[in-house]
C-alpha cells in the first residue's frame, strides 16, 4: 500500500460508508420505469444511512475540538485516526452530504461505493459550511471564530493548469471569482512553489489577475493592495501596487519575515541545500534518470532534461521520499560535538507533477506570514485551497497547521468552490 498517496482521513469515511453502500445497493435490479419505486427506496436507504454516518463523524470532530490542546487525554478519533491534524472549526459534514448527495447522487449509485473524491469534496463543503454558516454546537467547550478574512491559494492545477497562467478574466474564470472577494474585503494570499524576487517572473504567470485588479472601477486602492504573493512556499513576499512596474512590489523580508524564521542563517540554508542537491545527483545515478538539478536561492530540484520526455510519476515520488528522507536523516547528528549545520531550518520536498523540489520552509509558515501580512488574521478565518495534501509529496500539506483547507484537483473545481461560497455568503443573514 502506498500510504504515503493516501488521507487517512478519507480513507476512513471511505470505509465506513462501504457498509451501507454494500447493504442497501441493488446491482440486480434495471435502470428503468418499471424499477422506479425499489431504485427509490434503495436511495432513501442508503442516504439516510449515508447521513447518519456523516453526522457521527462530524461529532467526532466536535469531540477532537474539545480535545486539542489538552494534554491528559486522546480523542476517540485521534485513536481511530492517528494521523488527525488540527481542527479550526467543527464541519458541517450532514449538511455537506445532503448538498454535494443532490448534485452527485451518490446515494443512487448502484455500482460504484462513495469514492475518495465524493468524500474530499464533502469536506470541502462542510468546511467553507462551517466558516460562512456556522451553525451553533452546544457541546464545544471552547467557541472557534468562524468567517472568512483570508483566502490563500497555491498556483500550478489550483489557479491555472500546471505549467499554464492566467492570462485573461475571459480564459480564467477564476479570475472573476477573486474580484468579487476582495471587492467583499477579503484578503487574498497566493502562496507559490515558485521562488522569484522580481515581479516580472509572476506577472508572466498572473499577468490577467493583475491587470483586471489594477483596471477595476469596483474596487479601492485598499481593496487592491488586499492581493500579496508568497513565492517560495515562505521566501519572498510581493504586494499588489498600482503605482509598481507590472503591478508587483517586493516586500523586503525585515518587514514581514516571522520571528519562527530569524533565526535562519544563510550558510545553515546553504548546508541544507547542499544535502538536498547530492540527493537529488543520487537519485539520477541510481534511477537513471534522465534530468537536470536546478539550483536557486532558496531551493534546489531536478527537471526533465529533455522536455518531450517527462520524468514517471513512480520516479518522480521514489525521488521525493529519497531526498525527504536523506535530509531527515541528517537533522540529527551521531556526534554530540558536532550537531548538524541545518538542524532548525524546516523544508519541503514536492512532486510539482514534471519536476521535484526541494525548497527552503513549508506552505504553513507562508500562510501564516499572509496573516501576520494583514494584521494577525485567526486560522479559523482563513482558507487555503490547493491540490497536493498528500503527505507525501504534496507541499500543501504543511497548510493544514496553519488554517481550514479545502482539496481541489483542477482549476475548474476551483471555479466550482468558490461558487459555492458566494452562493453560501450570499445566504447568510444580513448579506445583501
Amino acid at each position: 500500500m502506498e500510504t504515503h498517496r493516501r488521507d487517512q482521513l478519507i480513507e476512513w469515511i471511505k470505509g465506513l460508508l462501504a457498509v451501507p453502500f454494500v447493504l442497501n445497493s441493488q446491482p440486480a435490479v434495471e435502470y428503468d420505469e418499471t424499477n422506479t419505486q425499489s431504485l427509490d427506496t434503495m436511495a432513501r436507504s442508503a442516504r439516510q444511512r449515508y447521513a447518519e454516518i456523516f453526522r457521527d463523524v462530524e461529532d467526532l470532530i466536535l469531540d477532537q475540538i474539545n480535545h486539542q490542546g489538552t494534554q491528559n487525554t486522546r480523542s476517540k478519533l485521534s485513536m481511530l485516526v492517528p494521523t488527525i491534524s488540527t481542527f479550526f472549526t467543527p464541519l458541517a459534514l450532514e449538511d455537506a452530504f445532503n448538498y454535494q448527495d443532490s448534485i452527485r447522487a451518490i446515494s443512487s449509485r448502484r455500482f460504484v461505493a462513495p469514492s475518495f473524491n465524493d468524500i474530499r469534496l464533502i469536506l470541502n463543503t462542510a468546511q467553507i459550511m462551517a466558516m460562512l454558516q456556522p451553525k451553533p454546537y452546544r457541546s464545544l467547550k471552547a467557541k472557534p471564530s468562524p468567517g472568512l478574512e483570508l483566502l490563500t491559494f497555491d498556483g500550478d492545477v489550483t489557479l491555472y493548469e500546471d505549467g499554464a497562467s492566467l492570462h485573461s478574466p475571459e480564459a480564467n474564470p477564476v479570475i472573476h471569482r477573486l474580484l468579487h472577494f476582495l471587492a467583499r474585503d477579503v484578503r487574498i494570499g497566493i502562496v507559490t512553489a515558485a521562488g522569484y524576487m522580481q515581479p516580472q517572473h509572476y506577472y508572466n504567470r498572473l499577468s490577467g489577475l493583475l491587470v483586471a485588479i489594477n483596471e477595476s472601477a469596483d474596487l479601492t486602492s485598499t481593496q487592491k493592495s488586499n492581493l500579496i504573493i508568497m513565492g517560495g512556499e515562505s521566501n519572498f513576499l510581493l504586494a499588489f501596487d498600482e503605482k509598481a512596474e507590472h503591478c508587483l512590489r517586493y516586500v523586503h523580508r525585515r518587514e514581514w519575515v516571522l520571528d519562527a524564521m530569524k533565526n535562519w542563517s544563510e550558510p545553515e540554508i546553504q548546508s541544507l541545500l547542499d544535502v538536498a542537491e547530492a540527493a537529488f545527483h543520487s537519485c539520477i545515478r541510481t534511477l537513471h534518470l534522465q534530468a537536470k538539478v536546478l539550483r536557486k536561492e532558496r531551493a534546489v530540484g531536478i527537471y526533465a532534461a529533455d522536455q518531450s520526455k517527462k520524468l514517471t510519476r513512480e520516479q518522480l515520488e521514489e525521488t521525493v521520499l529519497v531526498v525527504q528522507q536523506v535530509v531527515e536523516s541528517t537533522m540529527t547528528s551521531s556526534r554530540p560535538d558536532e550537531p548538524p549545520a541545518h538542524t532548525s531550518i524546516p523544508f519541503t520536498v514536492f512532486n510539482g507533477g514534471a519536476d521535484v523540489f526541494c525548497d527552503i520552509g513549508d506552505k504553513s509558515l507562508g500562510v501564516q506570514a499572509c496573516q501576520e501580512w494583514f494584521g494577525g488574521i485567526l486560522p479559523s478565518r482563513t482558507l487555503h485551497v490547493g491540490d497536493q495534501f498528500l503527505s507525501g509529496g504534496g507541499n500543501d500539506f504543511k497548510a493544514r497547521s496553519a488554517c481550514c483547507c479545502a482539496w481541489i484537483a483542477s482549476p475548474a473545481e476551483t471555479v466550482s468552490l468558490l461558487d459555492e461560497m458566494i452562493a453560501l455568503g450570499d445566504d447568510r443573514p444580513g448579506s445583501t
